[in-house]
């Protein structure tokens, strides 16, 4: 049993066997070779934009007998990316991003150019057409806040 210790007691960390260093040599160029490490770039990228793509954002409706509250979170987006469109009793908020990324190397001559686009919308529809001179929109801290008042509708007298 005395034979299976390693020799050097002052050693309290063994070397791995062969296979274990040739295993953890294969994971760690698997990691950082291409095409995994463009993988995992995709990967970064994806989470460092403001909302994904196609998938919306989240949008809150409160109605206090008054009025209808719109509440849509966009953390990241300025002002400039939000448009409003009002279609009979349909509200539509759509985010439109759009960027141009460009990288420059002097030394290795590598220029790259990548245009990003990225847009959500979300469509709220009410129970009664919208009055757009009546809807006001107000955009805080990546909070936009609709507001549109309920209008009452003509009441009817039904005859005997």
């Amino acid at each position: 049993m005395s034979s299976m210790l390693p020799s050097d007691k002052n050693n309290h960390k063994s070397p791995l066997p062969e296979p274990f260093r040739d295993l953890i040599k294969s994971m760690n160029e698997f990691f950082t070779d291409k095409p995994m490490r463009g993988f995992l770039q995709s990967i970064d990228d994806f989470f460092k934009s403001p909302f994904p793509a196609g998938t919306g954002f989240h949008v809150e409706t409160l109605e206090t007998g008054t009025e209808y509250i719109i509440s849509a979170e966009l953390p990241g987006v300025k002002k400039e990316q939000i448009q409003l469109n009002i279609s009979g009793n349909y509200l539509t908020i759509s985010v439109e991003n759009q960027e141009l990324e460009t990288e420059e190397n002097q030394i290795s001559h590598v220029y790259r150019r990548k245009y990003v686009r990225q847009q959500a919308s979300r469509t709220i529809a009410l129970p009664h057409v919208i009055n757009e001179n009546l809807v006001r929109a107000s955009y805080r801290d990546g909070l936009l806040q609709i507001r549109i008042p309920q209008e009452k509708g003509k009441l009817i007298d039904i005859e005997e």
